[in-house]
């Protein structure tokens, strides 16, 4: 257990309305190790935004973190007080948002703000951190970063405002980095050479990495292991090369069939029918059974409890069966 990094338990979520409180987070189960980086994936709305806000304790009104454990290093972050986990955020967890307005002030020079992020957490001169940031800039692709340092957030574009934040959760090398879809508004070369850097530095420093995204493409080229999550649970998880190449849970068998890279040339996609369901309109047993081409009586009655096959574990009862498994071989073309 030394290497665990982190441990969720449980993990539940839920947003308060006057008709009740709806979870978008419904018992996840999670872990890390150092060094490890692991896919979040799912459709728009299952939940991977909130998860990874829930582990920071980012969740605000009428949201709230009802139940679970999150233990990081072994401590449960739950427990701590708002300046313990002041202490820890940006510190030896870093947060990477989407939006990179949610990190960056407009009305403060970008060097102003990343030299802050240092010295915050460490007693060094003003002059070393500047150089720390300078770097940092030049890692993530920002030409001329010496000049940049001096110019606000509006002077950057969207793409480049978004590499500033990557730079920002990178600069006190923290132990886990949570990274909610950073790559989305950038063009591929500098994505490529965005994921390209997070996994040398994940593993130079044995940094773990969390990396939610809707990109099974990003997925199969960055990270070690995948969890997939469907209305708010996560259903199946494993060695990306194991899930991605024989998936067991139908949903996940559904995300890979969509990607135009599995498709026969001028042939349709095989997209999974209907919606995810809203948070007020969740169905009774397995959320997916809707959906489900393999969907049994079982499946309205209870949620499948888990199933574990080496590495991988998955939460279906009626599973993907191995003979009708389609490799997933092009997800990372």
């Amino acid at each position: 257990m030394s290497d665990i990094i982190l441990d969720v338990r449980n993990l539940r979520t839920a947003f308060h309305t006057t008709a009740g409180a709806w979870p978008a987070v419904d018992g996840v189960n999670l872990t890390l190790r150092r060094g490890e980086i692991l896919g979040l994936v799912g459709e728009s709305g299952s939940g991977k935004s909130v998860t990874g806000f829930s582990l920071l304790g980012l969740i605000d009104p009428p949201g709230e973190v009802v139940e679970g454990e999150v233990k990081f290093q072994g401590k449960d972050l739950r427990k701590l007080d708002e300046e313990g986990m002041r202490r820890l955020r940006g510190n030896r967890i870093a947060m990477i948002f989407q939006d990179p307005l949610m990190t960056l002030n407009p009305v403060l020079r970008v060097g102003e703000q990343m030299a802050e992020a240092i010295l915050t957490h460490e007693n060094v001169s003003r002059a070393e951190a500047m150089a720390r940031c300078r770097d940092a800039l030049a890692m993530v692709g920002i030409p001329s970063p010496e000049s940049r340092l001096r110019s606000y957030p509006h002077e950057f574009s969207g793409g480049m405002r978004q590499r500033v934040a990557i730079a920002i959760a990178m600069l006190n090398n923290p132990d886990l980095i949570i990274a909610d879809e950073p790559t989305t508004a950038l063009d591929v070369t500098i994505q490529g050479q965005i994921l390209y850097r997070m996994q040398e530095i994940c593993r130079n420093n044995n940094t773990a990495l969390i990396w939610i995204t809707h990109d099974l493409g990003v997925v199969a080229e960055l990270a070690d292991r995948v969890a997939v999550m469907y209305a708010g649970r996560i259903v199946e998880t494993g060695p990306v090369e194991d899930v991605l190449a024989a998936p067991r849970h139908p949903y996940t068998q559904g995300l890979l069939r969509s990607m135009p890279g599995t498709a026969t040339p001028g042939g349709r996609l095989q997209q999974i029918n209907g919606m995810a369901p809203t948070l007020s309109a969740r169905p009774s047993g397995c959320p997916f059974r809707p959906r489900c081409p393999n969907a049994i009586t079982r499946c309205t009655e209870t949620f499948p409890g888990v199933t574990n096959e080496g590495k991988r574990s998955f939460h279906c009862h009626a599973p993907v069966q191995r003979a009708a498994q389609k490799t997933a071989a092009g997800v990372s073309e």
